[in-house]
């Protein structure tokens, strides 16, 4: 009887032996899992900062703004559209900027773009981000979903002569911008 007292100790023994053993050795348990980090936010365009994007075409804007005399409350000056040259860097004139407004370039790719962000700048029109949807054939602008103007000089409306004896009356006002187009899909 004593040996099956000091075996039924023994065994006791081993088992906490190994109980303990297994118990260290096992992962200890773990707080539920959080949810994946969020995707960072989708690539965007700003007026500070180098975009974090494909630039596509960077082009140098001249023409006009063209403004109309119309009667809301008050007689003012209503933008009516740029009609612009969209030149490379080279100087060498690649395509046109007008109502919409859009972008097309000579090999038939055009952008239509959408007001996102405006920076006002003093003496001259705004800077602008807008979104950019292709309207045209496939070509440089095709992929283009951002549109950023700045450097901009000149354009705005003239601050008199707009009255009911200028009703309908036009003001085309020499302005220039650089255009840069981006693809924040790639």
């Amino acid at each position: 009887m004593r040996n099956r007292t000091v075996n039924l100790i023994c065994l006791s023994g081993l088992l906490a032996v190994a109980f303990t053993a297994h118990a260290q050795s096992a992962p200890a348990a773990q707080p539920p899992a959080s949810p994946p980090p969020a995707p960072p936010p989708a690539a965007s365009v700003d007026f500070d900062s180098p975009p974090t994007t494909s630039l596509l075409l960077e082009a140098h804007g001249e023409g006009v703004q063209i403004y109309t005399c119309q009667k809301d409350s008050d007689w003012a000056w209503k933008l009516k559209a740029p009609d612009a040259t969209l030149f490379d860097q080279d100087g060498k004139a690649i395509g046109k900027h007008f109502a919409g407004p859009t972008w097309r370039l000579n090999d038939g790719s055009e952008v239509q773009g959408k007001v996102l962000q405006v920076r006002q700048q003093p003496g001259t029109i705004p800077w602008l981000i807008l979104s950019a949807q292709s309207i045209g054939a496939q070509g440089r602008l095709s992929q283009a979903n951002f549109v950023r103007r700045t450097q901009t000089s000149g354009g705005l409306a003239p601050s008199s002569g707009c009255d009911a004896e200028h009703a309908g009356a036009e003001a085309r006002i020499p302005y220039s911008a650089t255009y840069s187009f981006f693809n924040t899909k790639q």
